[in-house]
């Protein structure tokens, strides 16, 4: 780990403010796409590397810190009053990318139709930039400020953030001193017809990632015996498929399907509005997922079945069968609870259940200073559109802070297409230039609005 700081007389700051160049949003993201931190191996030392150039141009004081070789963050604070702190946190890793299945190269940005293609341009570089502009921005115009604002860059988000956030917090717990609030990835704008509905993550599912484990006799291929690893492991994986958790609806949930529920036309309006009651209704679920997995994994805690593990040859009957399975439980009750009900589901299997993961539930609140703040200047810059609390289906950094008790919001005032989506951690990640660009402004006025006196 190394520090660097950097300092400048405040008449060399001011020479800045007034002389420095224009900053063009789209530009800074192009070139930081085409910074490697694929997760893995991270390498997110490259994108300190990046920022600590910029900030070094900015005349910007800065701290760096490594957890592991190559697993770089950075941060950066703005002094101000003594109202509480407001971090802008990212993660710099993004997750893999193969050229062979993408109509651009994913580590070149691309502007193509008026969308920039490249991995990481929604999750979340490009949030990162639109961070960096609002924090630059403020530095420039050196005014007052009733709150410190810190800029914070983080590694290894995709695998956990045990290398970025979590380690942060171990070993630099000063960064977090003070902080009230954070804006992090997780909501954003959504287009559906002549309606926008501004999304503020304020929770999410709680990962529960569990390593399942079947040991049996080993043989031949040519003499199958009665029971196998293989089959032990086949047999608890179906006992997981075939009997769902059972169907239940928190606070935060029934608050964004209501929300949801203007949107929608007939049948799916009225049951969005009185969720509650329709996932009674027999097939309603079934037919929720078919509609959209992302909705319906609201209402139930779930597993999905994503690695498996057996023999190395196909005439060998391994000792050892595994699978590791991903569930993602609903922040109502703890982990403990859930590995119970989990062992009892497949304890017929005859398997051993290990943890490999899990986080403490928590929701920030919607009463909050800054989510009211959110919601008044997203009015004032979209009249016609509101604002929803959301539950995120997948986890974030986030989860790290709301149990320091820091109010921590995932949202991107970003507007989207519903199919804009469809690249992230996937193929053809992309995001419409205009949409960029305007979405990096509006989060400056959120931003700038909330620090300044």
């Amino acid at each position: 780990m190394f520090v660097k700081k950097l300092l400048l007389s405040f008449i060399f700051i001011f020479n800045i403010s007034i002389m420095a160049e224009p900053l063009d949003p789209v530009k800074l993201l192009s070139e930081f796409v085409g910074v490697d931190t694929i997760n893995p191996p991270g390498n997110e030392s490259r994108a300190v590397e990046f920022y600590a150039k910029i900030f070094e141009e900015e005349g910007i004081e800065y701290f760096t810190g490594e957890s592991a070789p190559g697993r770089g963050n950075i941060w950066a604070r703005i002094k101000g009053g003594d109202q509480p702190a407001l971090i802008l946190l990212q993660h710099t890793d993004v997750v893999p990318a193969s050229k062979d299945y993408w109509e651009t190269d994913p580590m070149i940005a691309e502007i193509k139709d008026g969308y920039l293609y490249g991995r990481g341009v929604i999750d979340m570089k490009g949030a990162g930039i639109s961070h960096l502009i609002s924090f630059i921005r403020l530095h420039r115009e050196n005014k007052k400020l009733n709150r410190d604002l810190v800029f914070l860059a983080t590694a290894d988000e995709e695998a956990g953030g045990l290398y970025g956030a979590g380690w942060m917090i171990e070993n630099h717990p000063e960064v977090f001193e003070g902080a009230g609030y954070l804006i992090n990835e997780g909501g954003s704008g959504l287009k559906i017809g002549d309606d926008t509905v501004f999304s503020i993550e304020v929770t999410q599912k709680v990962p529960v990632w569990l390593r399942v484990t079947a040991t049996d006799e080993p043989g031949h291929g040519s003499s199958p015996r009665a029971t196998s690893s293989v089959s032990r492991i086949i047999h608890a994986l179906n006992l997981i498929r075939e009997n769902p958790f059972p169907a239940r609806i928190i606070p935060a949930v029934d608050t964004y399907f209501k929300s949801l529920a203007l949107n929608m036309n007939g049948e799916n309006a009225k049951a969005f509005a009185d969720i509650k009651e329709a996932i009674k209704q027999d097939g309603f679920l079934e037919n929720l997922q078919e509609f959209s997995p992302s909705y319906h994994a609201l209402t139930r805690d779930t597993c999905s079945l994503t690695m498996l593990q057996g023999s190395q040859k196909i005439n060998v009957v391994p000792p050892v069968a595994q699978a590791e399975v991903d569930c993602r439980m609903l922040p109502d009750r703890s982990s403990d609870e859930f590995i119970k009900d989990f062992n009892d589901l497949i304890k017929p299997a005859g398997v051993e259940v290990e943890l490999v993961l899990a986080f403490a539930p928590a929701v920030s609140s919607t009463e909050s200073e800054f989510f009211q703040h959110i919601k008044s200047v997203t009015a004032a810059l979209y009249p016609e559109s509101r604002v929803a609390p959301a539950v995120s289906t997948g986890f974030t950094d986030s989860h790290f802070t709301r149990e320091l008790g820091i109010d921590s919001y995932g949202f991107n005032p970003i507007i989207f297409d519903p199919n804009d989506f469809a690249g992230v951690h996937g193929n053809n990640e992309r995001v419409k230039v205009s949409s960029y660009l305007q979405g990096t402004e509006d989060l400056y006025q959120i931003v700038q609005s909330f620090v300044h006196d």
